[in-house]
């Protein structure tokens, strides 16, 4: 299966992936999922929420070149980042 996903770059600091969580929560992304008690707030890390969340965005934008680079703290990536975490 073919797909284009935007995660959150490895080996950035947790206030740098949590700066871009909250940016892309507060422009658009659906961040309901990553709250407490949401369906994918497990793993309940920082990094994981952020990809949730720049993906999320991403995905809104419909994929469009430049809705995932968050000021160089995401990437786009042709594996799916929720099967890793299985």
């Amino acid at each position: 299966i073919g797909g284009t996903w935007c995660v959150c770059k490895e080996g950035l600091s947790e206030a740098m992936l949590q700066k871009t969580l909250d940016y892309a929560c507060g422009a658009g992304a659906d961040c309901g999922p990553i709250h407490q008690n949401g369906p994918c707030f497990n793993p309940n890390t920082v990094k994981s929420h952020c990809s949730y969340a720049v993906n999320s965005f991403f995905q809104k934008k419909g994929q469009s070149q430049g809705t995932c680079d968050f000021a160089g703290t995401a990437i786009v990536s042709a594996s799916d980042p929720s099967e890793s975490l299985l």
